[in-house]
């Protein structure tokens, strides 16, 4: 019956391409391959029905260049936000007192994250307002430089272990007050910055300049706002405070009223010596559409 679903949404997205086309110019060589793919848990019916519902989606045109309760898992931070990893898990440093960060991502039961290494791109399907009555499946995609990233610290989140160069999702604690091009950037700032997001682990981001604030239309997959970011984090060792910069694609799927975003960033000097394009380029091709419908249930998945 799954797969009878599956040939025939297939055909559905093949004759229907151009109603999931992007607002801007996408990379090319996009298809997702399953047999070269980082995943976190062996295939199962519904990751195939995505890949091949997310490959249309990603390829189908082109790109320019609430939350669940967080886990007590105490994070070595710094080693965390250079490595993604905790360096000493039962030492002082291993125990400084953060929980996993809160970026409001729940994927749907049934679902797994996956990366293709040919082409960078991730696809995830994750709910918006999880626990109502009627939650609603999104279908994230974007195209990543760095590797996934896995363990219990990560929801959907690609980086590079030895720069700390990445891209997380992330989705609003609560609705938008107003349209995607009316709400003041300040709820977005408020949104990414809050002492449990992902980057505060040592209070909130300092000197936060909103750089450029843009909103590009993209038709029937709605519009998209780009903001590009710079501040600073405190590092525990040397306590000093670490410029970075970051760009965030912000998106409000159909029938939503919640934000789905992605970041992503670098330090300011590597961003300065070149990696702004992978970060450009990671942000620009980020896109969120309401899930292809199924007869599976929609319920969120456990974290383990």
């Amino acid at each position: 019956m799954i797969f009878r679903s599956v040939t025939a949404l297939a055909i559905f997205f093949s004759s229907t391409a151009s109603a999931f086309s992007p607002p801007h110019q996408q990379h090319t060589h996009r298809t997702l391959g399953i047999r070269h793919a980082e995943r976190h848990s062996p295939s199962d019916d519904r990751r195939q029905f995505l890949l091949d519902a997310a490959s249309v989606v990603v390829g189908s045109g082109a790109i320019l260049a609430s939350s669940p309760a967080p886990s007590l898992a105490a994070v070595d931070v710094d080693g965390y936000l250079k490595s993604g990893q905790v360096s000493m898990p039962m030492g002082v440093s291993g125990q400084a007192g953060k929980a996993r960060p809160v970026t409001g991502i729940v994927l749907r039961e049934g679902s797994e994250i996956s990366r293709d290494t040919r082409t960078g791109n991730v696809v995830a399907e994750i709910l918006l307002t999880p626990y109502a009555a009627a939650p609603q499946p999104v279908l994230a995609t974007f195209t990543s430089p760095w590797p996934l990233a896995t363990g219990p610290l990560f929801d959907v989140e690609c980086r590079d272990a030895k720069t700390g160069d990445g891209v997380f999702l992330s989705v609003s604690s609560r609705a938008l007050p107003g349209t995607l091009a009316s709400v003041p950037k300040e709820f977005f700032l408020e949104e990414l910055f809050r002492s449990t997001g992902r980057f505060s682990f040592y209070g909130a981001p300092t000197d936060v300049k909103v750089k450029k604030d843009d909103l590009v239309g993209g038709g029937n997959n709605g519009d998209y706002r780009y903001l590009e970011l710079s501040f600073s984090n405190l590092s525990q060792s040397t306590n000093a405070e670490i410029p970075r910069r970051a760009i965030v694609a912000v998106t409000v799927p159909k029938g939503s009223e919640e934000a789905v975003m992605l970041v992503a960033s670098a330090t300011a000097a590597r961003y300065k010596k070149g990696v702004e394009e992978d970060v450009r380029k990671t942000a620009m091709s980020f896109q969120a559409v309401p899930a292809p419908q199924s007869g599976l249930k929609v319920r969120p998945k456990e974290r383990s």
